[in-house]
């Protein structure tokens, strides 16, 4: 779903992107692009289109669904779906369109080969193993029944294994990150043995850049992709250097008006004027993804500059400090995210937030966006 009443734009470096992509790929080797949840608000088909002339041969989406989509729009190159099939209808999409699922339980593997039986061939896919996410996966006690049932249906073909790392991002976090990585050692060297011989991947954006113990023959970079450091903030951030971000937000401001010393503005009256103000009002609001847990916290760029957000953000408009700014009017642009020269990061805004960069880039980029 795209966003389309309002004057917001999200603008995507499709560059950045690129450049970002092959960083990772020096560090860790055959990167495979997390492009699931529409490139987190960057744009699948755009993005997997850049990414494929920067050599991407393997592309990792959410849903089945997102991946039949992948494909129909020309994309020749492997695609694997992270959360595989959900239903009885994607199991279908899943051979008829040449995709890879994640596979974590036996009835999918028993679904999989019935169906192989009416299509006539196997079915490739990754076996997901939970090593320490307790979400998703076949656990370690699954490893014996497991290698019996792959013996028995040949109507599935394993050709990856993948894990996902619970707390690769976090300095204090590597003893679990090792534990995680020897319970999926244990699965490869149960597979082998049994004969089969798969890709492995377990490695994140954060396992690329400080655990290259656990890299494998393919690694999964997904936050990295979009230029943001999974290390920022801590004693571990310059492994992250040269990461470009690659969404930037712009909007216009509506109205310039002075505020008077003790008038309040917006909803509640959450903020009173300390002195005599001029305020902007700016067409952005929590019905354009951009949350009202942003009232009377962070800022906006004006001209370059911050102006800090006053009183509550409305369904459509915020309030913003322009005071000694000079020459605001409406019609001019205001940066949410970006800019030039000085930034808003979307670290600071996250933080502002009290989210992620996740949730700002998948949110924003519901937005009408434009690329560059």
């Amino acid at each position: 779903m795209t966003i389309t009443y309002n004057k917001i734009r999200t603008r995507i470096h499709l560059d950045r992107i690129t450049s970002n992509y092959r960083l990772l790929c020096k560090i860790g080797g055959a990167v495979i692009p997390v492009i699931k949840a529409d490139a987190y608000g960057h744009g699948l088909v755009q993005v997997a289109r850049v990414l494929a002339q920067a050599g991407a041969e393997t592309f990792a989406v959410g849903t089945v669904e997102e991946g039949v989509k992948l494909r129909l729009s020309g994309c020749a190159g492997r695609i694997v779906s992270l959360l595989g099939p959900l239903d009885g209808e994607e199991y279908d999409a899943l051979f008829d369109q040449n995709i890879i699922p994640f596979v974590g339980g036996f009835a999918q593997l028993e679904e999989i080969h019935r169906r192989s039986e009416q299509w006539g061939r196997p079915l490739p896919v990754s076996l997901k193993f939970d090593t320490g996410m307790a979400r998703l996966g076949f656990v370690r006690d699954d490893l014996g029944a497991l290698l019996e049932r792959l013996k028995a249906l040949p109507g599935v073909k394993p050709v990856m294994a993948s894990s996902h790392l619970a707390t690769a991002d976090d300095p204090e976090g590597g003893d679990f990150v090792r534990e995680q990585g020897g319970i999926f050692d244990e699965a490869l060297a149960a597979l082998a043995e049994a004969g089969f011989k798969v890709e492995a991947n377990l490695a994140n954006s954060a396992g690329i850049l400080a655990h290259k113990t656990l890299h494998h023959q393919s690694q999964r970079a997904g936050i990295a992709l979009y230029g943001c450091n999974p290390f920022l903030g801590t004693d571990l951030a310059e492994l992250g250097r040269g990461l470009k971000p690659a969404m930037e937000v712009r909007t216009p401001v509506v109205a310039v008006h002075p505020l008077k010393k003790g008038v309040s503005i917006s909803y509640g009256r959450t903020f009173k004027a300390p002195t005599d103000m001029t305020v902007a009002i700016v067409a952005v609001g929590y019905a354009d993804a951009y949350s009202r847990g942003l009232s009377n916290k962070g800022a906006m760029l004006v001209h370059g500059r911050r102006a800090p957000i006053l009183g509550r953000v409305c369904m459509q408009l915020t309030a913003v400090d322009v005071t000694g700014l000079p020459e605001v009017k409406p019609g001019d642009l205001v940066h949410l995210l970006g800019g030039e020269g000085e930034t808003i990061t979307p670290e600071e805004l996250a933080d502002w937030w009290g989210t992620i960069t996740y949730e700002v880039f998948c949110l924003l980029g519901l937005n009408r966006r434009e690329y560059v």
